[in-house]
């Protein structure tokens, strides 16, 4: 059997090439405001991964793409039947977003590569280096090589209006066999993920790396609040059915009801449609959404059960019917306690201030950590900016975000599958 090559001491990112490599991705898309457009499936969606493929092949990388349009970059190790260790994020972005978001973990990973190059450290593992393909919106690609894929195409919003069908073959992919992108239990060993936080945590907290403790799971509901539309002048205040009014006293409650909650759950009313939603008229119907949000499945349920609970009293208090309807659910991701305490322990021997901390927000880590071990790396997003032009890490902490994902995939080569003992 091979022996694996000692790791060498501090390898370390190249701030200005990472930085090079960062600015020419944010060429790709870029719009008059500052911002990158870079929909899941666009032309310019397909140049950016032209362009990253071409880095990747310069950097002596075998490059496919899978039939759910992943892009795959593999390096291979010393002992090529392990199960490989998995970097990687997304390209596609929001109509307006910003030049961090999902690149900056696809950049960070071909520095990897190239810092290993030019240390000429072979790992024992495979490093695999991927890019996710539509990751903000339909999440094809991770859900494919996870193999929970939908395979009818009726479930599937693209941003441009197209079939999923003729998507995936623009970027290469093939709908007739996306069951084939499902990789097996063991073909990965380990999936790392670093992304910009896209809040203000770490920031407040002063801290320079972000390790997540998992995704957070979401459980969204429609409520619809009946009454009686009446005439707003001629209807006295104590005869009055008035949807709006209890819909306003549900928005209260759901505040309350996480602020409240042991823990950090969040919950948002986001939106409310009001009918006839006239001046002069008694509000007679509202519609309106719940978003709840924890890394623990047990609060989710706590909090939907004091929610119901609530919704009765409101019901019985403002004479109004109030209904609630669970449009989806989609379960907490935590992370792998091995590769969080490697990560924590890298930003600790590197000298970085880390904390954990849950994301809220959805990744193709969410439905990676589903199969294999799972950990994610945040590095701050200035002002908790994120989703627009004025989203910004800085270089110093991108570089930091960078040397802890190649630190933490060095130690990871060397701790998971050991060899035998000599």
């Amino acid at each position: 059997m091979s022996v694996a090559t000692p790791v060498a001491p501090r390898l370390q990112a190249n701030g200005l090439r990472l930085l090079a490599a960062i600015e020419s991705m944010a060429e790709v898309g870029a719009q008059p405001d500052g911002s990158v457009c870079r929909r899941g499936f666009s032309p310019d969606d397909r140049r950016g991964r032209e362009r990253l493929g071409s880095w990747l092949q310069e950097a002596g990388l075998s490059v496919r793409v899978d039939a759910a349009g992943n892009l795959i970059a593999r390096r291979e190790g010393l002992e090529p039947t392990l199960p490989a260790l998995v970097t990687g994020s997304h390209l596609d972005t929001v109509p307006t977003g910003g030049r961090y978001d999902g690149a900056l973990g696809v950049i960070a990973g071909l520095e990897v590569v190239r810092c290993l190059n030019d240390a000429n450290h072979q790992l024992r593992h495979p490093l695999e280096l991927v890019v996710f393909a539509d990751e903000e919106s339909t999440m094809v690609g991770c859900k494919g090589m996870c193999g929970v894929a939908s395979a009818d195409p009726a479930d599937y919003t693209t941003s441009n209006g197209e079939s999923i069908e003729r998507n995936l073959a623009h970027l290469g992919g093939d709908w007739a066999h996306l069951s084939q992108a499902r990789r097996s239990d063991q073909a990965i060993a380990a999936f790392v993920e670093l992304h910009v936080e896209q809040g203000g945590v770490l920031e407040q907290r002063q801290h320079s790396i972000g390790v997540v403790e998992g995704v957070v799971g979401q459980r969204r509901f429609t409520i619809r609040v009946h009454g009686q539309a009446n005439h707003a002048g001629t209807t006295p205040m104590g005869e009055r059915q008035d949807a709006l009014v209890a819909a306003a006293q549900v928005v209260l409650v759901v505040q309350q009801l996480a602020a409240a909650h042991p823990g950090d759950p969040v919950a948002t009313v986001g939106r409310l449609d009001v009918w006839p939603n006239a001046a002069n008229v008694v509000p007679g119907e509202v519609v309106m959404s719940v978003d709840l949000r924890d890394l623990s499945g047990e609060v989710l349920s706590q909090l939907e059960l004091e929610l119901r609970e609530q919704l009765t009293h409101i019901e019985a208090r403002s004479g109004c019917s109030v209904l609630i309807e669970p449009q989806f659910e989609v379960k907490p991701t935590p992370a792998d306690p091995t590769v969080m305490a490697t990560i924590a322990r890298c930003a600790a021997d590197l000298g970085y201030s880390a904390s954990p901390l849950p994301s809220r927000a959805s990744h193709d880590a969410q439905e990676m950590g589903r199969r294999w071990p799972m950990g994610m790396i945040f590095v701050p997003s200035h002002r908790g900016l994120s989703h627009s032009a004025a989203e910004f890490t800085s270089l110093e902490q991108c570089v930091a975000g960078t040397n802890v994902l190649l630190a933490s995939l060095l130690e990871l080569d060397q701790e998971l599958n050991p060899g035998p003992t000599p």
